[in-house]
């Protein structure tokens, strides 16, 4: 704690130094989409939410969303073996499969992962103009998955005028980086297109800690297009086309696990296709979205030297169509009326074949589908331009376990004389079995319920200098039930419960003598609820109890910018699963400090460098798996 507090008291130096001139407005009337489902100004909204720029990206020289959302408050992403490999999110305690992932209104959860949860480690940030962060409960608007809350994410859209970018980067590990995009309009039409291409000889996927060598190297593709039509007073209509294709290096999750030939490939397609229409004098909006999203996964693992009797190959594919009619409604004074119809159907089939020490084994899920439909109604109320409530509500019907029902309640009472905000928010959520936990021959069932949880928060944030200096809190407690979980003969069933609840502290400085400064520190405690577990009220794995982050970026000038950031992850547990009995173990607490610069040699021309793990720390993420060392990037970045 000692740490945390000399954190906290070198941000407040900042503050003291640079907090003497208000220069720029506050970012209270920011609009944020995602915690209503409308365009609504930060500071009428109770949700805990955090938003991201592509500027904040920009500045910090992240390459992938995984690297972005590690400084979120409430969030822990855990990573098995470095960039590029499997990534997963842990928000406010609860599991990865219980956040809910969106492009542009596309779901983007995995319906052919056992669990239906999202990997990050394939999303780069080339075309990302914002992420919104939802933290809590969101079922009542976004239906299942959405348990402990939302990362939506919103793509790049075309320019007023022709705008061109060529970027490049190369570094430490063979890495090399190369985006290139265009943004524009044209009479009626809008249009982005961006092209991407990353990759990376890595590390050992296996830490290099023990002994492991041989590096497990990363590939990424992508290609993003987006095209919007202006019909004027006929509407809008926006079209997406998303491709990712990977290609990632693994190794054994064993101590000493290096595997030369152990290769996954995923490729990814989205499309997505809205029409925005305001009638009446706007006192009627319309958006009709369909969506769809493809995928393919095959990972390979031929004999060789190190594993003579070791071969498996699977592979996975999956897609989801979604249509949502959504309508909000202006049509009482100080009450916005949200009401909207969606339905989904996913669809998997997976296959696993493999050769050990202990025999062949095989597991086929042959392709299996399921049906959602849900109503959700919201109403955002505002009483005397300082008390704004949501209150929502939404009914579910799913094809195997029936109906469910969700509802949330989020009222904020700001206080603008004082520039104070006091907001509270209760939800329920559900998550739907995966197409594996139902149909999978050996460990399905088909009379399985849904997952729920019951979670609020409590908080304030108080606005200095003009609102140029933020400081927030806020206490979360989420309860998870009917979680799912094995019986004796290793069939699914609804049996597991857990608990969360904890502290978030943030605090942000705007553009004040051309510093901007953002702190947090999340103290997040968990438990094992199920009885029947060996695991019983302990803590639960890969959750850290403190976590903290500073980042400080100085805008010297038009042409120089500088930015450091330290980041904190304190003590979590993990299970050796290579020893019988499995061992429970604690890994060690780190800190990690990178440092970037950028500057303007021309107008147009823009030189780029950065170092990652300054210090050069030893740490794991998860037990057994590599991470980074230190390592040095130089880029170019061309704007004409």
């Amino acid at each position: 704690m000692k740490k945390l507090f000399l954190i906290s008291l070198i941000l407040l130096q900042a503050v003291v130094i640079t907090a003497q001139n208000d220069t720029l407005k506050t970012t209270l009337k920011e609009v944020v989409v995602s915690a209503t489902r409308t365009e609504t100004p930060y500071y009428t909204i109770a949700s805990s939410i955090s938003v991201i720029s592509a500027d904040e990206i920009a500045n910090k020289q992240y390459n992938s969303i995984v690297e972005v959302l590690r400084e979120i408050p409430g969030l822990t992403i855990i990573q098995q073996g470095g960039p590029g490999k499997l990534a997963n999110l842990f928000m406010r305690g609860a599991n990865p499969n219980h956040v809910l992932v969106f492009i542009d209104g596309t779901e983007m959860n995995d319906p052919s992962s056992p669990n239906n949860a999202f990997d990050f480690s394939t999303l780069s940030v080339h075309d990302i103009d914002r992420i919104e962060v939802i933290r809590g409960p969101q079922s009542t608007l976004y239906g299942s998955d959405a348990i402990a809350g939302v990362v939506s994410i919103f793509t790049k859209k075309g320019s007023k005028e022709k705008l061109y970018n060529i970027s490049t980067e190369g570094g430490s590990n063979n890495f090399f980086k190369t985006n290139i995009s265009s943004s524009g309009q044209l009479n009626i039409f809008d249009y982005f297109i961006s092209f991407n291409r990353l990759y990376s000889n890595g590390i050992s996927a296996s830490n290099s800690l023990y002994g492991n060598t041989e590096k497990d190297g990363f590939h990424n593709t992508g290609l993003t297009a987006k095209l919007g039509i202006n019909l004027n007073k006929l509407g809008y209509i926006n079209f997406l086309y998303k491709f990712t294709k990977t290609k990632s290096d693994l190794d054994q999750s064993e101590k000493f696990g290096d595997d030369p030939n152990y290769i996954y490939k995923t490729e990814e397609q989205i499309f997505n296709l809205s029409y925005n229409l305001n009638s009446f004098d706007n006192k009627w909006e319309k958006k009709l979205t369909a969506s769809f999203i493809k995928r393919y996964g095959n990972s390979i693992d031929n004999y060789d030297p190190l594993h003579p009797l070791l071969f498996s190959d699977s592979y996975n594919r999956a897609n989801r169509i979604k249509l949502d009619w959504q309508n909000t409604l202006r049509l009482i004074e100080n009450h916005l009326i949200t009401i909207g119809i969606e339905t989904e159907k996913e669809q998997a089939n997976t296959s696993y074949i493999s050769q050990s020490e202990w025999g062949p084994y095989n597991s086929i899920f042959p392709e299996e589908s399921v049906t959602n439909t849900g109503i959700y109604l919201q109403d955002q109320i505002n009483l005397f331009n300082s008390l704004f409530t949501s209150i929502g509500f939404r009914i579910d019907k799913h094809q195997k376990f029936g109906s469910v029902t969700t509802l949330r309640f989020a009222p904020a009472y700001f206080i603008n004389e004082i520039g104070l905000k006091i907001k509270f928010t209760y939800g329920t959520g559900f998550k739907a079995p995966s197409l594996f936990y139902l149909f999978d021959p050996a460990w399905g069932n088909p009379d399985l319920k849904p997952e729920k949880s019951k979670g609020w928060d409590i908080g304030i944030e108080k606005y200095f200098f003009d609102n140029q200096l933020t400081f927030g809190i806020s206490y979360f407690d989420l309860k998870l039930e009917n979680m799912f979980g094995f019986d004796s003969s290793f069939r699914t069933v609804n049996i597991a419960q857990a608990s969360s609840k904890g502290l978030e502290f943030y605090g942000s400085l705007l553009n004040n003598n051309y510093i901007s400064a953002n702190i947090n520190y999340t103290f997040t405690e968990t438990r094992d609820l199920f009885e029947g577990s060996e695991d019983f009220n302990k803590q639960l794995l890969r959750r850290p109890k403190h976590q903290a982050s500073l980042n400080i970026n100085y805008h010297i000038n038009e042409k120089f910018n500088a930015n450091a950031g330290i980041r904190y992850v304190g003590k979590l547990e993990d299970k050796d699963f290579s020893n019988f009995p499995v061992q429970r173990v604690t890994l060690p607490d780190y800190y990690l400090v990178n440092i970037s610069a950028s500057y303007k040699v021309l107008q147009y021309l823009q030189l780029t460098g950065r170092i990652e793990n300054l210090f050069n720390k030893k740490y794991e993420e998860v037990l057994y798996y590599g991470t980074l060392g230190r390592a040095f990037y130089l880029g170019l970045n061309l704007n004409l």
